[in-house]
């Protein structure tokens, strides 16, 4: 299993930047990593949406939410289970801090853990400055 974590301080109020965040259709206008995102009703616990990242075609499951604070999901996509969780804190006048946490398991990550891990880190930090750009240029 490989597990990570990530942070960066995005210069909107904590409300901009969940509202962007969970908009999951919305994710491919901002997110250049994600192909398509679709969520069929409301984000809440037990919803499932379909998100294609790099190939990957992902059905996730929202496992715990607390709106305007916390998201977390995870499911499986081509051999590899994945739990992922998402916190936004107010930080500062008018700025919100993102913590992401993402874990791997499966027979693809006991095969390459160091190449599975990078790719990991750098799909999050990618994500987490295009949240940032977004966010800070008022979407």
């Amino acid at each position: 299993m490989i597990t990570t974590r990530h942070e960066i301080t995005i210069a909107a109020p904590v409300e901009t930047v969940w509202q962007l965040h969970t908009d999951v259709a919305a994710w491919p206008t901002w997110n250049s990593g994600i192909d398509l995102a679709a969520l069929d009703g409301e984000l809440k616990v037990g919803a499932s949406f379909r998100w294609l990242t790099h190939g990957l075609d992902i059905t996730s499951t929202v496992t715990d939410m607390e709106p305007g604070r916390f998201v977390a999901w995870g499911g499986p996509a081509a051999g590899i289970d994945g739990v992922h969780r998402w916190t936004f804190e107010p930080y500062g006048d008018c700025r919100t801090r993102v913590v992401t946490e993402e874990s791997w398991a499966g027979a693809p990550v006991d095969a390459d853990p160091a190449g599975m891990l990078a790719a990991l880190e750098q799909s999050l930090v990618a994500w987490l400055d295009e949240l940032k750009r977004t966010a800070e240029q008022g979407r």
